[in-house]
């Protein structure tokens, strides 16, 4: 693959600002048609929160039935359908396929590779980008706009300008800045009179204040196979008790939901049942069985298998009154309190709500106000939960504005 740091480019046919899923997969789309197209990116090299998330097992797509995965995007799933639609967990599957990487699906309906690694991938993808004539501009990050309506960037080498029949913006939304996501093209484009709702924190922890005792003596452990209930929405699974709060899958699960509720409430109430398994009625027959001398530790332990960290929680959250009393406490275990404060910040998410929204969009992606400038990917209005929708939608917008941009140029050149 051609990679420049030139000081000074010419006119390009198409350029693509943001080498993650979605702009690789727009090139691909674009360099398989034999259009001529540039890809910057501010880092050194390319897709590398592509390569973070796949660090502990790329989860390319998920195999449910296709009714209830063009469900799963919230708010924007009509906007999205036509996408999703045209590039299917199975086409995914099948598109890794032909890049040589063999998929299955995991015993939660997730899609991985074979070897779970996100590198051979994106290897393989880079691979037959260059045999298509893709050309690719490391440490270019894009600054906006001249006057002129040419795009800037910074580079080592200086700024640089460039003229291009149409453009294509993939820069991700505002989590991981360090990987390059640093959301710094919301400026640019709001000073373009475009609408961007507020980029927020997506599939993200949430702050709690702990006693001191919890946290010198349980932080990082988990609350194993717990279930998570806020609202109308249940998750379930092991939970990470962190120095800040809560965090991990579960969590993650109902974060929109929860992120939601403090911003309008100032704070959020989850439940945390710590026993899934019995019924209010069988923790209290239980709890209320003799302990004699035994600690009130041991007969938790003994007679309802709570201990550790469960046992810390509800000592931290249970006053001692309803602590002694079997029904109280054993209605407690089933749905304990937990008033979540704030989500973590945007830097730590693990991706981001908010971004261009749908109405300044065409049904190609492309931004109204400025014909010929596309948009793909997390930087769109959407978000989803982990599971592999976050790729599936960023690939599928990816292909969606590719075509777009070819099918504009075509008409472009028949003008």
């Amino acid at each position: 693959m051609k990679t420049s740091l030139l000081p000074q480019i010419p006119l390009l046919q198409v350029a693509i600002i943001g080498g993650g899923p979605a702009g690789l997969m727009a090139a691909d789309v674009l360099a398989t048609q034999g259009i001529d197209v540039h890809i910057f990116d501010a880092m050194p090299s390319l897709g590398r929160k592509f390569l973070m998330a796949g660090k502990s097992g790329l989860n390319l797509t998920h195999s449910e039935g296709l009714d209830k995965f063009f469900t799963r995007f919230g708010d924007a799933n009509d906007r999205l359908l036509p996408a999703l639609s045209d590039f299917t967990p199975g086409d995914i599957q099948d598109w890794a396929k032909d890049l040589g990487v063999e998929t299955f699906v995991g015993s939660s309906g997730r899609i991985f590779p074979k070897d779970f690694k996100a590198a051979p991938l994106l290897r393989a993808w880079l691979r037959q980008l260059r045999a298509k004539g893709v050309t690719i501009h490391v440490r270019h990050k894009w600054i906006g706009w001249s006057a002129d309506g040419a795009l800037r960037f910074k580079t080592p080498n200086g700024d640089v300008s460039v003229t291009a029949q149409a453009t294509l913006l993939a820069l991700g939304g505002g989590s991981w800045p360090t990987l390059g996501s640093d959301g710094a093209w919301v400026g640019p484009l709001q000073n373009q009179g475009i609408e961007v709702a507020p980029l927020r924190p997506a599939n993200c922890g949430f702050e709690v204040t702990w006693s001191d005792y919890l946290i010198k003596n349980f932080a990082g452990e988990a609350l194993k196979t717990v279930k998570l209930s806020f609202q109308d929405q249940h998750a379930s699974g092991d939970v990470t008790l962190s120095h800040f709060g809560l965090e991990s899958g579960p969590v993650y699960t109902l974060s929109a939901a929860l992120r939601d509720a403090i911003e309008q409430d100032g704070s959020a109430l989850l439940s945390i049942d710590l026993s899934p398994g019995r019924s209010v009625r069988e923790l209290t027959e239980a709890l209320s069985r003799p302990r004699g001398k035994k600690t009130m530790a041991t007969h938790l332990k003994r007679t309802v298998r709570i201990f550790g960290v469960k046992a810390a929680l509800l000592r931290d959250l249970v006053s001692a009154e309803d602590f002694t009393d079997p029904n109280k406490l054993a209605h407690a275990i089933k749905a304990l309190p937990v008033r979540l404060e704030r989500p973590r910040p945007l830097a730590e998410a693990i991706s981001t709500a908010g971004g261009v929204k749908f109405d300044a969009l065409d049904d190609g992606f492309m931004i109204k106000a400025l014909p010929g400038v596309f948009c793909a990917g997390e930087m769109m209005d959407w978000e989803a939960p982990t599971g592999g929708y976050l790729l599936s939608a960023c690939f599928a917008t990816g292909r969606t504005a590719g075509a777009a941009v070819a099918k504009w140029l075509t008409f472009q050149g028949q003008d």
